[in-house]
C-alpha cells in the first residue's frame, strides 16, 4: 500500500497481503481499492467525510466526529490488509456484506410505518408541537411512496390522515377512527421496508411526493424544504440503526425551488392604509359581541411593535409598561403557536413556548410608541384582561384562535381597501403587518442590528429578507454609478 498524490492511500493491484492474486475476486467484488484520507466538509451535523474507490467507483460516508471517521477508515484499512474483496455496488468489504446478509435473514426488515412510529416517539418529548406536526407532514408525504399500490388502495388523502393519526405516541395500540380504519390497516400491512428507499424507482417517487401536493400542483418552496429536512433527519437515524447503508438524500441532487424568504413589496401597507385597516377592524362583527373591536389592539401590536401573531396571543398585562405619556415597553416572554391538539402535551390547540430562537427563560423588551400605548390602554379599559392575565382573549376570555383573527382580517380588508386591492397581495395576511413595521423602521434609518433585536431575528435574516424593501437604495446606487461614469469620462 502506498500513499498517492492528494492524500490518497492506494492499494497495490497485483496481489493481496496474503499473496493471493488480485484477479481472484468473485463477480461483483474487486480487490482494486483506493482509500482516501478523512477530509472536512461544509456540513454542520456530520462535517467529516471518508471516501474510498472500489474498481473505479467512488463510495463515501460522513461522520459527526473525526474519531468516528478515523475509526471507520481503520476498519476498511484492516479489511484491505486481510485481503478482503470489496463489493463494487456498496463499497463494503465482503465480510461486512456477509454479516449484513446473515443479520437480515435473522430478523425481518423494518417497515416504513413502524420505523416512523418509533422515530417520532423517540423525538416526541424533546420537540415542540410545531416540530412534531412538521415531522408528521414530511413523513406522511413520503409514506404515499412507501406503500404498495394495488386493488382496494385507499385515497391518498385518507392515507395521509391515517399516517398522521397513527404516529402520535398516544395513539399507539389504539383502534383507528372508523373513517380512517381501512387506510390505517393498509399503511400497517402494505407498507414497504425501509431498505426499499435504496431502489431508484421508489426513491424517485419519494422525491416527487416531497415536491408536489395531492392535487398534482407543485408545493411551495418552503413546504418542500421543510419536508426534505424532516425526511433527511429520519434517514440519518435509519442509517444509524443499520436499516440503510447510506442516506439516499445525500447523493440525490437537491431540486432548485423558489424561495419565499424575501418579503414581497406588494404586501406592504403605507401609513394611511395601515390606519384605515385598523379602523376597519373595529367595524367587523359590530353586531356580534364586538368581535372586531376586541382585535384592534391585537393587530396594532403587529403593526407598531413588529410582534409575531403567536407572541401577541401570549402577551400578558404584566409584560406591558404603558405610561400616560411617552414611550412604553412590551417585554415578551412567551409565544402561543397554533398546533392541533394531538401535537401538544397539554391537549390544547395552542402550545406554550419560549421566544423563537432564544433560550426558554429569555425575554425581549420592545419599546413602543405613544400611539400604541394609547391603543393598548383603551383596549384594557374597555375589555379588561383575559384568563391568565393575557392582554388579548376571545369573548369567553380564552386564547385568541388563528381562525378568529384570520376571518376578522379578511373582512376588514374588504371594508378598508378598494375592490382591486382586495384581490391583490396587499396586507393579505395579518403577519404582513409585522413586515410593514420592520420595513418602516429600516426606512426610518434604524440600524439593522437594532431592528433585529426588537423583532427577534438575526441581522443576517433582516438584511436578507428586507433588502428589497428599503426605499432609496436604488437611487443611491444609480447616483454612484453615474458619478463613476462621469469620472471615467473626465479621465478619457
Amino acid at each position: 500500500m502506498a500513499c498517492g498524490a492528494g492524500g490518497r492511500c492506494v492499494s497495490k493491484t497485483d496481489e493481496t497481503p496474503a499473496g493471493r492474486p488480485r484477479g481472484s475476486a468473485r463477480p461483483g467484488y474487486s480487490l482494486d481499492i483506493r482509500l482516501w484520507k478523512v477530509t472536512k466538509t461544509g456540513r454542520k451535523s456530520r462535517p467529516y467525510r471518508l471516501r474510498w474507490v472500489v474498481a473505479g467507483r467512488v463510495h463515501g460516508d460522513t461522520f459527526a466526529a473525526s474519531a468516528l471517521a478515523e475509526s471507520r477508515r481503520s476498519e476498511l484499512w484492516q479489511a484491505m490488509r486481510r485481503g478482503d474483496a470489496f463489493e463494487i455496488d456498496s463499497g463494503l468489504p465482503e465480510t461486512e456484506v456477509r454479516a449484513a446478509a446473515q443479520a437480515a435473514e435473522a430478523k425481518p426488515p423494518l417497515r416504513w410505518f413502524e420505523f416512523c412510529r418509533k422515530y417520532v416517539a423517540g423525538r416526541w418529548r424533546t420537540s415542540a408541537a410545531k416540530t412534531r406536526e412538521s415531522m408528521a407532514d414530511g413523513l406522511a408525504a413520503v409514506a404515499l411512496a412507501m406503500v404498495q399500490r394495488g386493488e382496494g388502495v385507499p385515497q391518498d388523502t385518507d392515507l395521509r390522515l391515517a399516517f398522521r393519526w397513527g404516529i402520535v405516541p398516544a395513539n399507539a395500540g389504539e383502534e383507528a377512527p372508523a373513517h380512517l380504519k381501512a387506510a390505517h390497516e393498509w399503511l400497517t400491512t402494505s407498507d414497504r421496508p425501509v431498505v426499499d428507499l435504496t431502489d431508484a424507482e421508489v426513491f424517485e417517487d419519494v422525491q416527487y411526493r416531497l415536491s408536489y401536493r395531492l392535487d398534482g400542483t407543485r408545493a411551495a418552496g418552503e413546504t418542500y424544504k421543510r419536508r426534505r429536512r424532516s425526511l433527511n433527519t429520519a434517514l440519518e437515524h435509519a442509517v444509524d440503526l443499520g436499516e440503510l447503508p447510506e442516506n439516499p438524500l445525500q447523493r440525490a441532487r437537491r431540486k432548485r425551488v423558489g424561495s419565499c424568504d424575501v418579503v414581497d413589496r406588494r404586501v406592504l401597507v403605507n401609513a394611511m392604509q395601515g390606519r384605515q385597516l385598523l379602523t376597519a377592524v373595529s367595524y367587523v362583527g359590530s353586531w356580534d359581541r364586538n368581535r372586531g373591536r376586541r382585535l384592534v389592539a391585537f393587530y396594532a401590536v403587529l403593526y407598531y411593535a413588529g410582534l409575531r401573531p403567536a407572541e401577541a396571543v401570549g402577551l400578558r398585562v404584566s409584560d406591558c409598561h404603558l405610561p400616560e405619556t411617552g414611550w412604553g415597553t412590551l417585554t415578551l416572554r412567551e409565544t402561543r403557536p397554533v398546533s392541533g391538539k394531538q401535537w401538544t402535551d397539554s391537549g390544547e390547540r395552542h402550545d406554550r413556548r419560549g421566544l423563537k430562537a432564544r433560550e426558554a427563560a429569555a425575554d425581549r423588551p420592545v419599546p413602543i410608541p405613544l400611539v400604541l400605548v394609547t391603543i393598548l390602554r383603551a383596549h384594557l379599559t374597555e375589555f379588561g384582561t383575559a384568563k391568565e392575565g393575557r392582554v388579548f382573549g376571545n369573548e369567553r376570555g380564552g386564547v385568541v384562535g388563528s381562525s378568529t383573527y384570520w376571518r376578522a382580517w379578511e373582512e376588514a380588508r374588504r371594508y378598508a381597501l378598494p375592490p382591486d386591492r382586495v384581490e391583490s397581495p396587499l396586507a393579505g395576511r395579518p403577519y404582513d403587518l409585522r413586515h410593514a413595521c420592520i420595513t418602516r423602521w429600516l426606512n426610518a434609518g434604524v440600524p439593522i442590528a437594532e431592528v433585529a433585536r426588537r423583532v427577534g431575528n438575526s441581522p443576517e435574516v433582516i438584511h436578507r429578507r428586507y433588502h428589497g424593501c428599503i426605499d432609496g437604495h436604488e437611487e443611491a446606487a444609480n447616483a454612484k454609478i453615474a458619478k463613476s461614469l462621469e469620472e471615467d469620462g473626465d479621465a478619457a
